[in-house]
């Protein structure tokens, strides 16, 4: 290739950059141009994260619709768990002293009524499975409840599983650093969450109505906290594959059950624990033990030459009583 052509595809690709396309943003109508009601459906949106046609589903068992915002209502109609219901207007009566704010939420044609918004949000979460997932594990008293139940069962189980020489991720663990990598990215993220509704709850609420998997379109901390999830995605599928690698049958079923157990644990704990800011020392402690413990107890470094066992140090094989030095 001559210089000759060489200069015309650096010229021609300087042109292709400075030629790009660029993304101006979503073009939207000038300020002065919008109506009062649509300045107010803003403002709104801004405050309330939700404004007309955002969809819903009940989660309570049922929830009450009156015909007319206010005390002006004189008939009552229900909608039911599961039932989806879509924001047909929004009101502020301010000389209601429970709660300004009523929403007219429609099933249907023939299904609409009005109900405070206090009312409406706590039997309601947003139309979206990350939502409604977000919106069951952020139960207060479940994560008590589970705090609970999952230390004493997975306590008991890891102790007998440890009496039966049985490998366990932190005690009797595989020569995998994946398995105790899941645990602490677990513990880290369960900290991040719990940090994220403590000093960012407004953020935190706009990505419950909003929610998104993409960590580059999302602020840097909920970024950060949905690019963990998906590394914990990852991290999992690498940890089964090392597990089914090193352990086979009832070891490896025994091993993966254990490992979800410390999990579970990890979460709950760091959850609750961290709105008392006991969690930011208690996951340093937890990070220095996980790595200890493997660098010492887990890792093998070496390999027995008879039988090809792995083994931690030199020295007679624990399988077949080889002597390796």
């Amino acid at each position: 290739m001559c210089m000759r052509q060489i200069r015309f595809y650096i010229l021609t690709l300087c042109a292709l950059l400075m030629t790009a396309c660029y993304n101006h943003g979503p073009q939207t109508p000038d300020a002065w141009d919008l109506t009062e009601k649509q300045l107010d459906s803003i403002s709104f949106f801004t405050t309330h994260h939700y404004t007309q046609n955002y969809n819903f589903v009940v989660k309570r068992k049922s929830l009450p619709l009156s015909d007319q915002p206010g005390e002006m209502a004189f008939d009552t109609l229900y909608v039911v768990e599961g039932e989806h219901l879509v924001v047909a207007d929004i009101q502020t009566i301010s000389a209601d002293s429970i709660d300004s704010v009523w929403v007219k939420v429609a099933r249907d044609q023939m299904t609409q009524g009005w109900i405070r918004e206090s009312e409406m949000l706590e039997g309601v979460s947003p139309d979206d499975p990350i939502s409604q997932f977000i919106d069951f594990f952020s139960d207060t008293h479940l994560l008590i409840f589970l705090a609970f139940l999952v230390v004493v069962v997975v306590a008991y189980g890891l102790y007998r599983l440890n009496r039966h020489d049985a490998y366990i991720v932190h005690f009797n663990d595989i020569d995998s650093f994946y398995p105790t990598l899941l645990c602490l990215l677990v513990a880290a993220s369960a900290t991040l969450y719990a940090s994220i509704q403590m000093f960012g709850a407004e953020t935190w609420r706009h990505f419950y109505y909003h929610p998104s998997l993409n960590p580059f379109a999302l602020p840097w901390h909920l970024g950060l906290f949905i690019a963990s999830v998906w590394l914990i995605i990852i991290v999992t599928v690498a940890a089964m594959d090392d597990v089914l690698r090193h352990l086979s049958g009832a070891d490896a079923l025994l091993y993966l059950g254990g490992l979800v157990g410390v999990c579970a644990v990890d979460y709950v704990v760091f959850s609750v624990s961290t709105l008392y800011y006991i969690g930011y020392p208690l996951l340093v402690a937890y990070i220095v033990f996980a790595v200890y413990r493997y660098l010492h107890d887990a890792r093998r470094p070496y390999v027995c030459g008879h039988c090809g066992a792995p083994l931690a140090s030199k020295g007679r094989c624990p399988h077949c009583g080889t002597v390796n030095t």
